[in-house]
């Protein structure tokens, strides 16, 4: 009976992180929805997501653009089909590329700071003292986080589409002898708002999975150091499976016949 009493005790461990997961996120949302509000911490959350990741998605969105430009051509020569080299690149980037890299790559830095802060606060029970002095950590700690997620990684998607677009631009003209106008002309081509909105979709529910994860397991982590240890490494994992994860529905719903 021990190979059954351990997928029991798994099935049963699952079944309380999921539920304490929705359980935290219908609390944070309540609670956050409703004043009083805290403008500096949005506006706080909001630089610390967006604007110091802009470095980490910016080199990984170049780089993505200038290898996928390299790897397209070197396939599609064997087909003679070196004309569809622009589509593929803008298609890959909007589409697929920019939202699932700029999202593991914010979850990497910004979901662990998250973990790593409130878990902070809750073995020095600062969280604690909040509650003390009447401040829900709701609203003043999860909320703020949140909806910087929410708001700041389409923004950073539009700025790693530009810059990974740009990045297969550079080689296809410098590198492989595209000429300048003809490959503008084909990236734009079959480009459809739908590419576009797919993609900022896709980085709003990334951004909503990443804060949400650092913020979960920062909040709940156990005491002493191993604890928020445990909750940086299980907000990265988790919020990473997550996205591939609604990346995969999402697409489904925006491109399924």
């Amino acid at each position: 009976m021990n190979p059954l009493r351990v997928l029991g005790r798994s099935v049963v461990a699952l079944c309380g992180s999921v539920g304490g997961l929705a359980s935290f996120t219908v609390r944070a949302l309540s609670r956050g929805l409703m004043p009083p509000y805290f403008p500096r911490q949005y506006l706080r959350q909001c630089l610390d997501i967006g604007y110091y990741s802009l470095p980490v998605v910016g080199l990984t969105a170049i780089f993505t653009g200038m290898v996928l430009a390299l790897q397209s051509y070197t396939g599609f020569q064997r087909f003679e089909a070196e004309s569809a080299i622009a589509t593929i690149v803008v298609l890959s980037v909007v589409r697929e590329l920019g939202p699932v890299l700029a999202g593991l790559m914010v979850a990497g830095r910004v979901g662990a700071a998250m973990a790593a802060e409130l878990g902070t606060m809750r073995v020095t029970e600062q969280i604690d003292a909040l509650t003390t002095l009447s401040t829900d950590p709701y609203r003043y700690l999860i909320m703020p986080r949140l909806v910087g997620g929410l708001v700041m990684l389409p923004l950073l998607v539009i700025v790693a589409d530009i810059i990974g677009v740009m990045g297969g631009y550079l080689i296809a003209t410098l590198k492989l002898g595209f000429g300048s106008v003809e490959y503008l002309n084909s990236t734009f081509r079959y480009l459809e708002m739908q590419d576009v909105v797919s993609g900022l979709v896709k980085a709003a529910v990334f951004g909503f999975i990443v804060a949400l994860m650092g913020c979960y397991h920062g909040f709940t982590s156990e005491r002493g150091a191993q604890g928020v240890g445990v909750a940086t490494t299980r907000a990265v994992v988790t919020a990473s499976i997550l996205i591939l994860t609604a990346n995969y529905f999402v697409t489904e719903i925006f491109f399924s016949r």
